[in-house]
């Protein structure tokens, strides 16, 4: 059976959301509390609960800053706030998603929540670059008073040593990192600066820092084999920030989503719906572009948005489970008619395709326009492998051109099996089908004890099966 994560990003996707969505489908509280501990950093508390989105029951994640005023949750969330400190925190505070801009317009967290994170937790929110994110989604909220304290300011090295106290598996500790290397290439593009110059905001903030690892842990212990992503949800607008205003989707997040493939869905929401944490988790945790055509659905679970739209603002994740045997394997097929090629220089693309990887490659004869003898040259690879097979008929070949398409393929489990014979060792294929066996002795195998014994293929072949 494979085992499905899937995020249903129809409200947009965010750090808080992502966490309260995985702890609701079922990843262990204890297990994360756990993990967050080994980091070491202070300054914080998290909350676990429930909240009221459109009717519907969500997770509520937070994680609120302890400041010298204890105003706990007032801090940015997602820019998303409204910072007025007299509202009551009833979880539908006027933000998108939760507190975790890293789109280079941070929190300023100056304004008279305090922040002046400088009493030991290493949380300070970097708010060098003076991008105060001064609005929920609505852009109404300057949060950029001026008399702030001075923060540290993170890059991606310092991100690393905190990652690397977490004590989790490496690969846990390597999709954190990819999820902030994700935001770090989107911000400096976005700002026309090098990689190691970018001083993390609200990324490189102690809750967004958790949110990610968070999201890492969590994802880990579902113990998943698959995550599909939904297209994300998007509103429209603008956001301020102290440089001025800045369109939606940002630009980080924009810039993420043209360089991973993330598909957008523009609605008539007002506002922030995917931050660049969010869409660097998409990017991160994605691994199949849709989903299996019959699936069944093991359990549900939803992470709460902190935004109020005309839609439920929760990000819904799925457990679904998959036959192995129904399911098949999704691979694609490439083709090219080629009528100008010799028969050695097709010869060789094929064992250049072989050789690196494809499942299989053949040629079929064909009549081209003016009845032009030719040949149609096919591969099936997997999709990490298009670019390479594309690259190898390109050089190899004469084609100009490669039609592509995925396929859907069933495929018996296989195991080699090495028998002894009185000539010598020799390689079988042994494929499986409900309860039966099927033995297919290699070729190369039978070629040499042919040319061993002297005996005919026909009679090492038969040999081989009965040696099994």
């Amino acid at each position: 059976m494979k085992k499905i994560l899937y995020l249903e990003c129809n409200s947009g996707i965010s750090g808080d959301m992502t966490v309260g969505a995985l702890l609701d489908v079922g990843a262990d509280k204890e297990v994360l509390e756990k993990a967050l501990d080994s980091l070491n950093l202070s300054g914080y508390h998290l909350h676990f609960g429930r909240t009221k989105k459109c009717g519907l029951d969500a997770y509520d994640f937070d994680v609120h800053l302890e400041t010298e005023h204890e105003h706990s949750h007032e801090h940015e969330h997602s820019n998303e706030h409204e910072h007025s400190h007299e509202h009551e925190h009833s979880h539908e505070h006027e933000h998108s998603h939760e507190h975790e801009h890293s789109h280079e317009h941070e929190h300023s967290h100056e304004h008279e929540h305090g922040h002046e994170h400088e009493h030991s937790h290493e949380h300070e929110h970097s708010h060098e670059n003076g991008h105060s994110h001064e609005n929920d989604h609505s852009n109404e909220h300057d949060h950029s008073h001026e008399n702030h304290q001075p923060h540290e300011h993170r890059n991606i090295g310092d991100i690393y040593k905190i990652i690397d106290r977490l004590e989790a598996d490496e690969p846990v500790k390597a999709m954190a990192r990819r999820m902030f290397d994700i935001v770090a290439e989107a911000e400096a593009k976005a700002h026309g600066i090098p990689l190691e110059e970018v001083h993390f905001h609200e990324v490189g903030a102690i809750d967004s820092i958790i949110d990610i690892i968070s999201v890492a842990v969590c994802v880990d212990n579902l113990g998943v084999d698959a995550i599909v992503v939904s297209p994300l949800a998007e509103g429209f607008g603008s956001v301020r920030c102290q440089h001025g205003v800045i369109p939606v989707p940002v630009p980080a997040t924009a810039n993420i989503a043209s360089a991973y493939s993330l598909k957008l869905r523009l609605t008539d929401n007002e506002g922030e719906m995917v931050t660049p944490t969010g869409a660097a988790i998409a990017a991160a945790l994605k691994t199949e572009d849709r989903l299996p055509s019959s699936c069944q659905i093991l359990k549900t679970g939803m992470g709460a948005g902190k935004k109020e739209f005309k839609q439920a603002n929760v990000l819904r994740a799925m457990i679904l489970s998959q036959e192995e045997d129904l399911a098949g394997d999704e691979m694609w097929v490439l083709e090219s008619n080629i009528d100008d090629c010799s028969g050695e220089a097709l010869g060789l693309a094929m064992e250049c395709l072989l050789d690196a990887g494809a499942a299989d490659v053949w040629y079929t004869p064909i009549f081209m326009k003016k009845n032009r003898p030719a040949y149609m040259l096919s591969v099936i690879c997997k999709k990490n492998q298009i670019e390479s097979m594309e690259e190898i008929l390109f050089i190899q070949t004469t084609t100009i051109g490669i039609r592509r398409c995925p396929v859907n393929r069933t495929v018996l489990p296989r195991e080699k099996r090495t028998v002894m014979t009185q000539w010598g060792e020799a390689e079988i294929k042994v494929c499986k089908y409900k309860d039966r066996e099927f033995y297919y002795p290699e070729y190369e195998s039978v070629k040499a004890l042919c040319r061993k014994s002297g005996l005919d293929y026909q009679t090492i072949y038969r040999n081989l099966q009965r040696e099994d």
